[in-house]
């Protein structure tokens, strides 16, 4: 089969012909029709994490396509179902974390195309146990990304807990956040959109956000607080240390700041305010299979769409130095 793969942390993937998985009993084969392209999978293939893959590797942890093969000891999933395969792969699933529903915790976990072999590639062996069905109503193409941005964004407002009526602010409204946006919209709560520039501004506003500040030209949180009185929930996904800041800074009384995006750099957190003011800061990773199926079902009612670009296989190197250089809007699909 073709797949792209990572031979070398900092080298470009070499598209390849390797073998088609055989699976296990405990496993289904997928033909994959699309994956969706993740910042973590170029991080994945320049080592940057202080636990690295091994290689080789082929990335991609929001493939999705039609089963082909199922394992014999599974029994409810079929030939033709459609799957997707997310970040999860798998888990113990005995351990506190996954019987307590928090499976995205577990410390056994295995990660597609990290830790096992994702889907940049026409075929991708999975856990049967962890694979989530798409719903019908739902193409590949838009399925493909909800499967890491769209679970991560939606989590991470769940864990917010700002109820409907309140007020979030989304610090960036890139891949992640413009689909943050539209979840915090879909879930009924006030949406103040932060990123700069006028494309941006008109973005957010599109999608359903009532205010949009600008990072460069606006006080982010002198005017956030002057239009909401401070917001239940933030959710960071920007990576830059101002961005954290001020999405702390803007958090009301009693409210959550919720981390998604990963920066380079340490973020100093003003204890003395935290503990005045009662604010929870958390870290929000992906989501589990309920969420994902929650996500989804978004989508499939009309409730929430990626913006996406579609590309090949065969086009991932130049993906990733589009990425490298910020030039990416939406998300980027590759069809298979």
């Amino acid at each position: 089969m073709k797949a792209a793969v990572a031979n070398k942390f900092g080298d470009i993937l070499k598209i390849e012909d390797v073998a088609k998985p055989s699976i296990e009993p405990h496993q289904i084969l997928v033909k994959i029709h699309a994956c969706g392209v993740c910042h973590t999978d170029l991080h994945a293939c320049h080592g940057d994490w202080p636990v690295k893959p091994t290689l080789p590797l082929i990335p991609g942890h929001e493939g999705v396509g039609e089963i082909v093969e199922v394992g014999s000891a599974v029994t409810h999933l079929n030939l033709g179902d459609r799957v997707g395969i997310p970040w999860l792969y798998s888990a113990c699933g005995h351990c506190e974390y996954c019987l307590a529903g928090k499976e995205s915790l577990c410390m056994s976990q295995e990660n597609a195309g990290y830790s096992v072999a994702g889907g940049y590639a026409e075929y991708c062996a999975a856990h049967a146990d962890y694979v989530v069905k798409v719903p019908e109503g739902l193409n590949y193409v838009d399925a493909a990304p909800l499967f890491c941005a769209g679970v991560t964004t939606y989590k991470a407002l769940k864990v917010s807990e700002a109820k409907p009526g309140q007020w979030v602010a989304i610090f960036g409204v890139g891949g992640l956040g413009h689909l943050a946006v539209q979840y915090a919209v879909a879930m009924g709560l006030r949406v103040a959109a932060v990123d700069t520039g006028a494309a941006k501004r008109d973005l957010a506003l599109s999608l359903g956000a009532e205010c949009f500040f600008d990072f460069k030209t606006d006080n982010v949180v002198e005017d956030i607080r002057e239009t909401t009185g401070g917001v239940h929930g933030s959710v960071c996904t920007a990576v830059s240390k101002a961005g954290f800041r001020q999405s702390y800074d803007v958090v009301r009384r009693g409210g959550k700041c919720v981390l998604v995006g990963l920066p380079p750099e340490d973020m100093p957190l003003p204890i003395f305010d935290t503990v005045l003011n009662g604010v929870s800061v958390v870290g929000s990773i992906v989501g589990t299979r309920k969420d994902l199926e929650e996500c989804l079902e978004f989508a499939a009612r009309g409730k929430v769409k990626a913006i996406i670009k579609e590309k090949k296989l065969d086009d991932i190197n130049d993906i990733f130095a589009d990425m490298e250089k910020g030039e990416i809007t939406g998300r980027i699909v590759m069809s298979l």
